[in-house]
């Protein structure tokens, strides 16, 4: 975690209202879970609040949700309507932005992933999450996408049509103006 840069005590305060706005104003996300408790894991890793700040400058909107209601694991993941608006157009991993050869994105999905230090969503939460709200009707999200399909040159990735949630392939390469990707920051 070497590129991490703290926040100053300004930016942290003005983040943590923010997520704590968000957090009371969209409780159907977490509907069991308790301000104190995410404050107090915030407070114990300035490191959380460095990834958060990430999160929340490229457009996530991250916000506290429970995705499987046996896990005591708290989580936040990128709540915006759409695909997070700063994390667009990019291709999937780096080995896609190496091998493509015109028009190469700016960047690809993991490596800013890994830059934040946080995780793609993965197929399973990124249905659970359309279970509790429904996101990504104008876009799409890049997925976690399994070893076996990324090794044959794909990336899957999913979006909300129709009123049903669909996950597609693409080449790994591929890059849209409309797809982005989705963040999990795990606290403990």
């Amino acid at each position: 975690m070497s590129n991490i840069k703290l926040l100053t005590e300004e930016e942290s305060d003005k983040l943590i209202q923010i997520l704590q706005q968000r957090f009371e104003k969209n409780m159907h996300r977490h509907a069991h879970i308790k301000w104190d408790d995410v404050l107090e894991k915030l407070n114990s890793d300035a490191n959380k609040l460095w990834s958060l700040q990430r999160m929340e400058e490229t457009g996530g909107e991250p916000d506290v949700v429970v995705l499987n209601a046996d896990s005591s694991s708290l989580c936040y993941i990128d709540c915006s309507a759409e695909s997070p608006k700063g994390r667009r157009s990019c291709c999937y991993d780096q080995l896609a932005l190496e091998t493509r050869k015109e028009h190469k994105p700016k960047f690809s999905a993991e490596a800013m992933a890994e830059e934040f230090f946080v995780s793609i969503l993965t197929e399973e939460e990124f249905k659970a999450l359309q279970a509790i709200e429904k996101f990504d009707l104008k876009t799409s999200s890049w997925l976690q996408t399994p070893a076996e399909v990324r090794k044959l040159g794909g990336a899957i990735f999913g979006d909300r049509r129709y009123d049903r949630v669909f996950i597609y392939h693409n080449g790994a390469e591929s890059y849209y103006a409309a797809r982005g990707f989705r963040a999990k920051l795990l606290l403990d």
